[in-house]
């Protein structure tokens, strides 16, 4: 097994794409991305530019999975970009969601116009960047983002540092800091936050808690 998380990521997520969409395919009860995609879109404009980090599926959505849910409720207001390392989640997304474009990219080394977008989502998409990436890629945001403009992420807790952990059948690199060194980043990255709090959800494989996060650039 290779050693770099980047590839680990993207094997990993290529390898269970089905196994992924069947068990996070809906939104679960409370599901907080339901309700935090609510806030954002309370903040934007019908037709703003939005890009999901990790998508599979799209906003600009960082990380975007297989685009469900967030992804399909981003895109019925928002021209959405999807950005993800995985083929396979991203082949799944655009089935999903073909209203969003999508791009197979690794969010940590992705080049784009500086302020071209309205709003960057990054949904369960941090916990898979190594610790010391993180802070810089908030930086990369802050300059791919409009002035005024909004992030909305999830970070985890700082349970995992730097770590490769079997998850769903396969092999899956995590890492995250804890909720004060998230905010600080943030903060570094010229943002603040409009709301910032720990959500616990009961999920397919048990409850979990994440600090999400709706942040407004300076």
């Amino acid at each position: 097994m290779s050693s770099d998380p980047k590839a680990i990521i993207e094997s990993g997520y290529d390898a269970m794409a089905e196994e992924y969409l069947s068990t996070f395919g809906e939104a679960v009860p409370d599901d907080p991305r339901v309700r935090f995609v609510g806030e954002l879109a309370n903040h934007l404009a019908d037709g703003a530019r939005v890009l999901e980090l990790g998508c599979g599926a799209g906003v600009l959505e960082l990380g975007c999975g297989a685009g469900v849910p967030a992804t399909v409720l981003l895109a019925q207001r928002f021209d959405v970009l999807g950005v993800d390392i995985s083929a396979g989640q991203l082949a799944l997304a655009a089935q999903r969601v073909p209203r969003a474009g999508f791009r197979k990219a690794d969010m940590t080394q992705l080049e784009l116009p500086e302020a071209s977008f309205d709003a960057v989502a990054a949904f369960y998409s941090f916990n898979h960047v190594p610790r010391a990436e993180q802070q810089p890629l908030l930086a990369r945001i802050g300059r791919w983002l409009r002035p005024g403009g909004l992030l909305l992420a999830s970070f985890g807790r700082g349970g995992s540092a730097d770590d490769v952990e079997p998850w769903l059948g396969v092999p899956m690199f995590f890492a995250s800091h804890d909720p004060a060194t998230n905010t600080r980043h943030l903060a570094e990255a010229g943002f603040v936050p409009l709301v910032d709090e720990l959500v616990s959800t009961e999920t397919p494989l048990g409850r979990e808690t994440w600090q999400w996060v709706l942040a407004k650039l300076l």
